[in-house]
């Protein structure tokens, strides 16, 4: 879970970054944002979950 959180906030990065360097491509700095911003409400989520949980006894 771990490998594919970081992967994608490295495509976001990518996409940032084509997106600011190249000229007329400033919708790929808006996916990169969105696509961030998703995948970290995703994995607060998915670790609020686990906090929850109780070890079994």
């Amino acid at each position: 879970m771990v490998v594919a959180f970081l992967l994608i906030v490295l495509l976001a990065v990518a996409l940032g970054i084509i997106g600011v360097a190249v000229h007329g491509l400033g919708y790929l700095l808006a996916v990169g944002i969105v696509l961030f911003i998703a995948d970290v409400a995703f994995i607060t989520v998915r670790g609020g979950r686990r906090l929850h949980r109780r070890p079994l006894r």
